[in-house]
């Protein structure tokens, strides 16, 4: 059990998103499938946003139902459907259509 809270996690799905916002600002596809970093570091950060939305309580995704929580905490399973890789389609299609949208979201809860 973790000693952080609501917030820490908010933060951390905060960041991340930002954080592939910045990294992908100024890439079309092509460029995005051919950055192997960039995908790494999207792919992670990905990760992360999962992660730390598996941590937060049902008591603030009950006041927030708009937000896709349960896609979010999903998206490393959405990712990776077999060991061999990730599908970069839905990668690319996360970071353009969702991703957006989930920011402006999140960014509506208050910190406490």
């Amino acid at each position: 059990m973790s000693n952080r809270d609501d917030s820490a996690f908010l933060d951390d799905i905060k960041e991340a998103a930002r954080r592939i916002a910045v990294y992908t600002d100024d890439l079309d596809y092509e460029a995005f499938l051919n950055d192997f970093r960039t995908q790494d570091a999207v792919v992670r950060n990905l990760e992360i946003i999962g992660e730390a939305t598996k941590n937060i309580s049902e008591e603030l995704k009950g006041r927030y139902p708009l937000i896709p929580w349960k896609g979010l905490a999903g998206v490393r399973d959405k990712l990776i459907h077999h060991y061999f890789g990730v599908n970069f389609d839905i990668v690319w299609n996360i970071i353009n259509d969702e991703l957006p949208q989930i920011i402006v979201q999140l960014e509506e809860i208050p910190n406490n």
